[in-house]
């Protein structure tokens, strides 16, 4: 969000104190998005609780084992499902039987909230390493070509961890994640973003 407001930045335009208003604005943008990524969160872990509470109640009412265990395969991961037996899957139908009994519906959990506050302090702390060129630089060109690289250097480390978790390159990852976004930015600048 950030490297689309220092990409559209000219810096032979604007002096250092237009610049940071610029940097103002992509401050607020960046909480406003803090605030709604942070309510997604929110929303798909009360969604998903609601979801699993359903799964386990059709799986108690139905007495047809195959839609029994068709419901807990679309619980799964697709390649996780694949690889059970019918046994497993009936293995696991009589244990969600013998659950307690569930919540009437979802509630938000307080692990929930705070899952929701990391999401939000993601967002809104990812603005501050592109920022603080402009904060401690008089130059307003090289304030943004440092800030556009920090920016750059981030999407790198983001795909890099990414690459990582997904037992892929993370190098390539990394390098990918930098030039598609960078690409991203490019055009979304070029529609007036």
């Amino acid at each position: 969000m950030v490297l689309t407001f220092t990409c559209s930045i000219s810096v032979t335009e604007l002096r250092l104190e237009e610049v940071k208003t610029v940097l103002v604005a992509a401050i607020g943008c960046n909480l406003a998005w803090g605030i709604i990524d942070g309510f997604m969160y929110l929303l798909a872990s009360f969604v998903e609780r609601g979801r699993g509470i359903w799964a386990v109640r059709a799986i108690r009412q139905t007495s047809d084992l195959q839609a029994a265990h068709s419901i807990i395969a679309a619980a799964m991961p697709p390649l996780l499902a694949s690889i059970m037996s019918q046994a497993a899957f009936e293995e696991i139908r009589n244990k969600l039987t013998k659950l307690p009994e569930l919540p009437a519906h979802a509630v938000i959990t307080k692990e929930d909230l705070l899952g929701s506050i990391a999401v939000f302090l993601a967002v809104f702390l990812s603005t501050f390493p592109v920022v603080i060129p402009f904060l401690f630089m008089g130059d307003a060109g090289l304030a943004v070509r440092i800030s556009n690289g920090v920016a750059v250097l981030m999407l790198f480390l983001t795909g890099y961890g990414l690459g990582h978790y997904a037992g892929y390159r993370p190098w390539k990852m990394g390098m990918w994640m930098a030039l598609i976004g960078s690409a991203l930015v490019a055009l979304t600048v070029a529609l007036g973003g």
